[in-house]
């Protein structure tokens, strides 16, 4: 055993322990050399037992791992993420609640897919992949370590046919319009002129609204990190009527613009409150109009191309609908603008004067009969 010091760097030990030598290195002092040294052949002597060890968890129940999961997405996420992850999730328990993660498989998960594949489509399955994976994948990081693989590793998406999604015309959302009572009426026409998603419509409260700059606050919940965003919507003349109107006549005991009375069966009683979900009142509404059955997502779509088509530039369009990425926005735009009819038709221009027709006005020369040589 030994302490010695060394130029420029400083004090150094050295001890061997049952036929194991020890090296600690650099001290300020000799002294402090001398209690490290003594204080690493103390625990050389008393070594840690591992049954005293702290273990790392590496398994837990499905159940258990999809409930943290779920308390997560709804700290974090959207209302509306929270209640699809949800409704997934009982599906999944109900298969797999009694498991570990550690005892379901890809196989299990590929079975369960292709099932869902042939009920439903290829979109619900590929949804179910992904909420799935981000499950397990949950489950895996680094800071909380719960389990040790995730088992969709390497499962693919299904192939999807992607259609062109239905967009109402003018006329039929005039006529679902005309068809609402009037509250359901302010109701569409909000949505309609600050192309706001449902849910953000749902939250919207007078204090949300300034009447005299004219302009909706709107907030949303669909940015990485679940943070709300808010996004400013100018206000136009029919808009400002209605909610003018509603303002005036409104009860000033409750904030939202749009509520109802309804029935809890939590607290056993009614409540008052903004609407969760109004998707079922949409299904009538369109049957008594006599048109095609669509959403209230589909007037963010018809808002999206009606500001295409009169050349407001699309980061305006984004803006409105609120999102952070242009991609996004182009999804919206349904309309087949000037610039691509003017495209086609320098197409067309370019053939010049060459018809179809033309091509059967050259003049025929005898035909010749081929003889097969082998007859």
């Amino acid at each position: 055993m030994s302490c010695y010091f060394v130029k420029g760097k400083g004090w150094r030990a050295d001890f061997i322990h049952k036929g194991t030598r020890h090296t600690l290195t650099w001290f300020k002092t000799k002294n402090d050399a001398k209690q490290a040294m003594a204080k690493a052949r103390e625990e050389a002597d008393n070594p840690i037992k591992p049954s005293s060890m702290e273990a790392t968890p590496t398994d837990m129940s499905f159940l258990e791992l999809v409930n943290r999961r779920l308390d997560y997405v709804k700290a974090y996420n959207s209302e509306r993420h929270y209640t699809d992850h949800l409704y997934l999730a009982k599906r999944w328990v109900k298969l797999w609640g009694k498991l570990r993660c550690s005892e379901i498989t890809g196989d299990m998960i590929q079975n369960y897919l292709l099932k869902r594949v042939r009920h439903t489509s290829g979109y619900t399955a590929n949804k179910e992949l992904r909420y799935l994976r981000a499950v397990f994948n949950f489950g895996m990081h680094p800071v909380r370590n719960w389990i040790l693989s995730n088992p969709t590793r390497g499962i693919q998406f299904f192939p999807v046919d992607k259609t062109v999604k239905y967009v109402p015309s003018k006329e039929d959302i005039l006529r679902v319009m005309l068809a609402s009572n009037p509250d359901v009426q302010d109701y569409l026409w909000t949505i309609a002129l600050t192309m706001g998603r449902m849910s953000e419509i749902n939250r919207l409260t007078w204090q949300d609204v300034d009447l005299t700059k004219r302009y909706v606050m709107l907030y949303t919940r669909k940015k990485k990190g679940g943070n709300r965003t808010p996004r400013k919507v100018p206000m136009p003349d029919k808009l400002f009527d209605i909610l003018s109107r509603r303002h005036a006549n409104r009860q000033k005991d409750v904030p939202w613009v749009f509520w109802h009375r309804y029935w809890s069966r939590r607290s056993q009683g009614w409540v008052v409150g903004p609407f969760k979900e109004r998707k079922r009142i949409m299904i009538k509404i369109c049957e008594n109009a006599g048109v095609r059955y669509f959403r209230y997502h589909a007037l963010r779509h018809f808002g999206a191309s009606l500001l295409e088509q009169a050349n407001i530039p699309i980061g305006s369009i984004q803006r409105i609908l609120g999102h952070e990425n242009r991609l996004t926005t182009e999804i919206y735009l349904h309309s087949i603008g000037d610039s691509e009819r003017f495209a086609m038709q320098v197409l067309n221009d370019g053939f010049g004067e060459f018809s179809h027709t033309d091509s059967h006005t050259e003049e025929k020369g005898p035909q010749t009969e081929i003889c097969n040589p082998s007859i």
